[in-house]
């Protein structure tokens, strides 16, 4: 089951994945969803006026260490007012970020004896605080919005938090003439924006849906000028109606682009009326091909609007949110109601739950969804009360512009709604824990094949893998990745640029590159080892280099293996566990052993090698495209007579790339604002000597 994004003014487009096709909700909407909704009253129980009451203090003292008593007295000089609290660790790193309307009682409560923070997740938070920063606000809504950037910010340990909502992406239209519609992933004050959406598959299938439909510009051509360039082939198969060339107006791209957002919207029915009107106007004129192309526009969109189910009579737009929880993992469902239809749905995962409330949980959410999606609807209908419901209807009111309420029905449909929305939540959770049990076995059946087949002291557990990538010679880099237990660690990734290293010599690189990385290692460890024990435990985050592999893997053949096992003899090191993996057979090279080991493709142990390999190739690749590409670019304008910075940002703007400089004509260069006639001769004759 893949739940499809759906976005709203601003927001998130609607279920386009393959139009025509049925949707994959796990309960249909269609069955459960028929009727109108009723009204229903505002939130069951409604909270007292927002003032947050001081927690009561602990039952136990778990702050009994010697190191917390500068914190209880810093605690003690706090002001009264509303604000947001962070706690530290002893490396200086924020593990919890907290709001309240009087800071001092607020944070006073964790460090005394008895109260209502039992939790174990509360008192090992509390142990390991070190130091305590605090920002004082003029309210506690402003608090609430400060409270949900820092935990985004700093992702806190501590805290419930979207699972990587940093990578979530939106939909951007952007603000220039002849406007595009472009993936972000952080949204901006500039132009409208879609999302965010939990799936980027979706805005993949959205973005090529769009395209089909809606014929709008793709290209990165700076049209704020002269409409001069050339039409590409997507003006030819009608992808582009080529307002580069002057071949179609800015009035016709803007009602374009409007028709854009309406769709991404997820306003669909307001659409065909206009398109059909089209079609019959281009029949009229016997314009048979245009009319075709508006027709399979009109029944595509026809298609989507099929599959969305009437759940409103009054023509509402709500956002239903339903929570499930299992163990330390949350899923919050929410479905798009705009315009009293079902336009889509999304789900996202909270983590660090723990034995936090759902009402805390649910208010998490709130904070952290709503502080980045472009668009808050009028009513939003919630499975369980959220914590200080009125300061967050406050700030929502806020962050539209008119009234917002949050309500959990107690009957009707709308209840219906929210049981329907919950059940999907329940039934994801249920699925992504089925998936991650099955990956874990398999991940576990891997290491231990890996530690059996290669004879090793224990599983695996840490797995470095190197690889270099350079061109003849040219920008030579390497990449070291790291898996812990079987999962990528990107934070522990590592890139070198080779040094001082003339051709392509792969194994001198290989050589240079474990070099550098394990004689760093040692240094760590030797600083470390000349330490107290408290600086110790304060600095072992700090030495990124001091943890050595259980298993190191080395991209190539029996080449890159000698080199990096010499690397290793020269550093005292020749125990750690080394293997090569070649990628055309995949066969796995051991320094002892001249035939290589060849292991089933379905082995769970090759999988985890083919993993670890491809993470350091990518890793590599990418970063020497990047220096290749900088490259590039400074040999080919760099250095010209009379091109400065100024005159090659004119340059790369006109032509979008070196390689369209290089194949523009002289007399193309000359026609450039800004550019001489005798400068556009040397650019025109030294770009060419550079390719």
């Amino acid at each position: 089951m893949t739940p499809v994004s759906g976005v709203s003014d601003k927001r998130r487009a609607p279920e386009v994945a393959a139009p025509g096709e049925p949707s994959a909700s796990p309960v249909d909407p269609v069955a459960e969803a028929a009727d109108g909704v009723s009204v229903e009253p505002a939130l069951a129980g409604k909270p007292e006026p927002a003032v947050e009451p001081a927690p009561e203090p602990m039952i136990e003292p778990a702050t009994d260490e010697p190191g917390q008593e500068p914190v209880r007295e810093k605690v003690r000089t706090l002001p009264t007012k509303p604000g947001v609290y962070l706690f530290k660790n002893e490396r200086g790193d924020v593990i919890y970020v907290g709001k309240a309307v009087s800071l001092r009682d607020r944070v006073r409560s964790y460090f005394q004896q008895q109260g209502r923070f039992t939790s174990p997740k509360v008192k090992a938070m509390v142990a390991n605080i070190a130091d305590v920063e605090y920002i004082v606000t003029d309210s506690e809504v402003e608090a609430l919005i400060l409270e949900a950037t820092l935990i985004k910010e700093k992702a806190p340990r501590y805290n419930v938090r979207l699972k990587d909502d940093k990578a979530y992406p939106y939909l951007k239209v952007t603000d220039e003439r002849f406007p595009r519609v472009v993936v972000v992933r952080r949204p901006g004050k500039d132009g409208r924006y879609f999302g965010p959406y939990a799936n980027p598959r979706a805005v993949r299938e959205t973005m090529a849906f769009l395209r089909k439909l809606f014929p709008v510009r793709t290209c990165n051509l700076d049209l704020s000028g002269e409409l001069s360039y050339k039409p590409c082939l997507l003006y030819h198969i009608g992808r582009c109606g080529a307002p580069c060339a002057g071949l179609q107006t800015e009035e016709e791209y803007n009602k374009l682009i409007e028709e854009v957002c309406l769709f991404l919207e997820g306003r669909h029915q307001r659409l065909i009326p206009d398109l059909r009107r089209k079609m019959e106007e281009a029949a009229a004129r016997l314009e048979f091909e245009k009319a075709a192309r508006l027709r399979d526009q009109m029944l595509a969109l026809e298609r989507v609007v099929e599959r969305q189910k009437v759940v409103s009579t009054g023509g509402e737009d709500q956002d239903v949110i339903g929570l499930a929880r299992a163990g330390d993992m949350g899923c919050v469902q929410v479905f798009f109601i705009r315009d009293g239809k079902l336009t889509g749905r999304d789900h996202f995962f909270l983590t660090s739950l723990d034995d936090t409330g759902d009402d805390e949980a649910l208010a998490a959410f709130i904070k952290q969804y709503y502080s980045n999606a472009t668009f808050v609807p009028k009513e939003i209908l919630l499975s369980h009360a959220p914590e200080e419901a009125e300061v967050l209807m406050e700030w929502l009111s806020g962050r539209r512009g008119s009234k917002v309420t949050l309500r959990v029905p107690q009957r009707g449909e709308k209840r219906r709604l929210v049981e329907m929305v919950t059940e999907n939540a329940a039934l994801v959770l249920a699925e992504r824990e089925s998936e991650q049990s099955r990956r874990l076995a398999r991940v576990e059946q891997g290491l231990t094949e890996l530690k059996e087949l290669l004879g090793l002291p224990t599983l695996p557990r840490r797995i470095e893998a190197f690889d270099i990538s350079n061109t003849q010679g040219a920008e030579p880099v390497a990449s070291m990745v790291v898996l812990i237990d079987g999962e990528p660690a990107t934070s522990e990734y590592r890139r070198f640029r080779i040094r001082d290293i003339q051709g392509p010599n792969d194994f001198e690189m290989m050589r240079q590159a474990v070099t550098r990385r394990f004689a760093r290692g040692l240094q760590e460890r030797e600083e470390l080892q000349a330490m107290s024990p408290e600086e110790r435990k304060s600095q072992a985050g700090k030495a990124k280099f001091a943890e050595f592999p259980d298993l190191l893997v080395i991209d190539g053949g029996k080449g890159q293996l000698g080199a990096a096992r010499d690397a290793l003899r020269d550093l005292g090191l020749e125990e750690i566990p080394t293997i090569s993996l070649a990628e055309r057979l995949e066969e796995i090279f051991q320094e002892d052993d001249p035939d290589p080991l060849l292991l089933d493709r379905s082995s769970p142990a090759l999988h985890l090698l083919q993993l670890v390999r491809d993470e350091a190739h990518r890793f590599a690749l990418n970063y020497h495209r990047s220096l290749r590409g900088k490259r590039q670019s400074r040999s080919a304008l760099d250095g010209i007579e009379g091109v400065g910075p100024k005159r090659k940002k004119i340059l790369l703007r006109h032509f979008g790339s070196v390689k369209r400089l290089r194949e523009a004509s002289l007399e193309e260069i000359r026609a450039v604002p800004g550019i001489p006639a005798d400068v556009a001769e040397r650019i025109y004759q030294e770009v060419r000597k550079a390719e």
